[in-house]
């Protein structure tokens, strides 16, 4: 058991973890930015670093200012909470470098389900159902080529995205070269990656996401799935559990294609694996 971790986040996220922590016996460690020296997680902490100025950029993902925090205070590990650096693999990889523990996947399983080409692949050669589609590319000619062998309507999607951005619906092939340069300069500004993959669209649909954990030495257990569907510009809005749209059979085979694809890739911690449920299951 660790006597100490840093916790890389901000408000309620940090506080909630510091609160476990607490619960747990172990000494919790802030890291906080000029313009939070009196927030929250920063009063609800043991100990307290400022690692830079206002804005995120240069603190809460300042990948060595979070690295020196942990050292000149002892951390033994690191919780990235959500969001900021939770899905680095660079930060993930100065974590290892430095002797701390990262509490989250490791780099390898960080990178094999973080990108949505390689994540694709995976699930594929595990036997879990995705939906119809083509790989990644960042050449837009390619991206057009390949868009073209599936049934309109189609969606370009970031493959480093994530909450939305970088995804265009195409539903008119006219569209197709506006979108695809919308969505490769989205992505390349919010993720540093232009690369698009393209799958079909599938409507009417519901999300479905089956919370898991493991171990980091191939086994996963189901926790419980959630109904994602209520969203605005594809970032949900309200998640509901159990959903009120899975039967038992489907949850079942939901839940054991999770666990498949996370024990595939020895993955280690919580993570949501998404799924889309047409009408007829």
């Amino acid at each position: 058991m660790f006597s100490k971790v840093l916790v890389a986040n901000r408000g309620e996220i940090a506080v909630r973890v510091m609160r476990t922590l607490r619960n747990l016996g172990i000494r919790s460690v802030a890291v906080y930015s000029e313009a939070d020296a009196n927030a929250p997680h920063v009063l609800a902490a043991d100990e307290a670093y400022c690692i830079g100025g206002a804005s995120a950029r240069d603190s809460y993902l300042n990948i060595s200012a979070v690295i020196d925090a942990a050292r000149t205070s002892g951390a033994q590990a690191v919780h990235p909470g959500y969001g900021f650096l939770a899905e680095n693999s660079g930060f993930v990889r100065a974590c290892d470098d430095a002797g701390i523990v990262f509490l989250g996947p490791t780099v390898e399983a960080m990178a094999a389900l973080g990108d949505k080409s390689t994540a694709r692949g995976h699930a594929n050669a595990a036997g879990v159902p995705t939906v119809p589609g083509v790989e990644a590319s960042d050449d837009p000619a390619a991206i057009e080529k390949a868009a073209r062998t599936l049934p309109l309507p189609i969606l370009l999607k970031a493959a480093s995205g994530g909450g939305g951005k970088g995804m265009r619906l195409v539903d008119d092939w006219a569209q197709l070269s506006d979108a695809i340069d919308a969505a490769r300069r989205e992505g390349q500004s919010a993720f540093g990656d232009s690369r698009l993959i393209v799958e079909s669209y599938i409507r009417p649909v519901r999300h479905v996401e089956v919370q898991i954990i493991g171990d980091g030495q191939g086994r996963a257990v189901a926790l419980g799935e959630r109904e994602c569907s209520l969203q605005r510009r594809h970032q949900k809005i309200i998640e509901e559990t159990p959903s009120v749209a899975v039967d038992d059979a489907i949850r079942k085979a939901m839940w054991a294609d999770a666990c498949r694809l996370a024990e595939r890739v020895d993955y280690r911690g919580a993570v949501a694996v998404e799924f889309l449920l047409s009408p007829d299951g």
